[in-house]
């Protein structure tokens, strides 16, 4: 008998193009080390540290309100309910005690025995009655004699503590109620950071906003750098914090937000990132957690609203895309657009080489040979003997070498900051400005050496 023998398919992997098979590792080492990116604060502003080892644990009770506020929902009900039922069981017990020992649940029958508290026949009565004089409904079936000097003491304290417990209780539920951590909901962060160009320098920016009408009184932003060290003496400082100025020394990072506002950090000599370029930041760990603060207009209550960026979040060489929009008589913030950039023309080096490109192109034209040699550390002595003993040829040959030299360097900064001079003078001008400083410095050298 024959059988028909099913035979596996071999199924292989489609060929990839020898630009993808190249590109995967790095992609896939990318994503590993995403993964292994641990941050300090969440993007929704949830601190990830968990306290562990705590043996003072006395010291939550010593502060029990704070305790009680701070706990989830679930087990801030389930208190509240226990300590209500707690206190009313305790002096329903007492109310049935004193009836006990002074033989009211025996005269129960008599109308001529003038009991502690009328119509109380047992347990369950005294804890209705205590229910009843602690929440002040007071039915009148159940009330107390005068004839019970020990009721009325009764009366009084649990009067007081039942104010006492009421006030406790009702303060933390209202507390806990009227916290304005969902107020933080509405306050939102862009999802990048970006790093880009403005009035020429480089600045890191990031946007916040408020989604509703009324508005955060008092509004003040701050950053912070989460990033560990070593000091020179060998610490290790496990995630060090280091301030960012956000306009601190300005006022402007005190806000007035109603619209969506780019929170902008100059990167200069006293930032973090003075000696940091774009190949090295993707190489970086380091976290940026911002803070936004202020009161709740309707409660005034402080109100805090975190976030943070990794440095795989911050995106160098891009801008925010506007959302204010001028409407018919009124302002349109598009919130469609809050997240999203765009690429802009922006120098991959870091803000110290920038600055020091910047500065050889405004040094003086009077700038020598003779300053350049000491800076070689030669003296000006020496190199007048040698300079004597060089004859006519080499002079000639290391005159245009200087000179080449000095015009290579001012064209290659050029070049690399081509964009940006475009947006500031046109092209005519750059093509004078070269040609003058050409003519100039062959003019300064010839001079030099004759």
């Amino acid at each position: 008998m024959e059988q028909d023998v099913e035979s596996p398919a071999i199924i292989r992997p489609p060929k990839l193009p020898k630009q993808a098979r190249e590109d995967m590792p790095k992609q896939l080492a990318e994503m590993d080390r995403a993964k292994k990116i641990q941050r300090y604060v969440q993007k929704d502003g949830k601190c990830n540290v968990h306290h562990g080892n705590v043996r003072e644990t006395y010291r939550y009770l010593t502060d029990i309100f704070t305790t009680l506020v701070d706990l989830k929902w679930r087990f801030n009900l389930f208190i509240f309910v226990l300590v209500y039922t707690v206190t009313w069981l305790f002096f329903g017990f007492m109310w049935w005690l004193i009836a006990y020992l002074r033989g009211d649940l025996d005269h129960i029958a008599d109308n001529q025995w003038t009991p502690c508290v009328n119509n109380l026949n047992g347990f369950v009565s005294a804890f209705l009655f205590s229910i009843e004089t602690e929440t002040t409904i007071g039915y009148g079936y159940r009330v107390i004699t005068d004839k019970c000097p020990e009721g009325i003491v009764l009366l009084l304290v649990q009067s007081v503590l039942g104010s006492i417990v009421n006030a406790f209780m009702v303060g933390c539920m209202f507390v806990k109620i009227s916290q304005p951590k969902k107020r933080a909901e509405t306050l939102v962060f862009s999802t990048n950071a970006v790093i880009s160009m403005r009035d020429g320098r480089l600045c890191l920016m990031f946007r916040v906003g408020d989604l509703r009408n009324s508005h955060i009184v008092e509004a003040s932003i701050r950053a912070k750098l989460i990033k560990s060290k070593q000091t020179k003496e060998g610490e290790f400082i496990p995630l060090n914090q280091t301030d960012i100025n956000v306009g601190y020394n300005t006022g402007d990072d005190r806000l007035f937000l109603v619209s969506p506002l780019i929170i902008c950090h100059e990167i200069n000599q006293n930032s973090p990132f003075w000696e940091i370029s774009q190949a090295h930041l993707a190489k970086e760990e380091l976290e940026i957690v911002v803070i936004l603060e202020g009161m709740v207009e309707a409660t005034g209550m402080t109100c805090q609203a975190r976030s943070s960026y990794v440095s795989s979040e911050i995106k160098w060489g891009y801008r925010f895309t506007p959302v204010l929009t001028l409407e018919d008589g009124f302002y349109e913030v598009d919130y469609n657009s809050f997240h999203d950039i765009y690429e802009t023309n922006t120098p991959t080096c870091s803000a110290k080489e920038l600055a020091d490109m910047t500065s050889r192109t405004r040094l003086p034209l009077t700038w020598s040979l003779a300053s350049k040699l000491s800076q070689q550390g030669l003296p000006e002595s020496e190199q007048e003997g040698q300079e004597t003993k060089t004859s006519p040829d080499n002079q000639e040959k290391s005159q245009q070498t200087e000179r080449n030299g000095d015009i290579a360097n001012i064209e290659s900064w050029e070049l690399l900051h081509q964009p940006l001079l475009i947006n500031k003078v046109s092209e005519m001008n750059i093509f004078i400005t070269r040609l003058l400083l050409k003519l100039t410095l062959g003019y300064l050298f010839t001079l030099m050496w004759e």
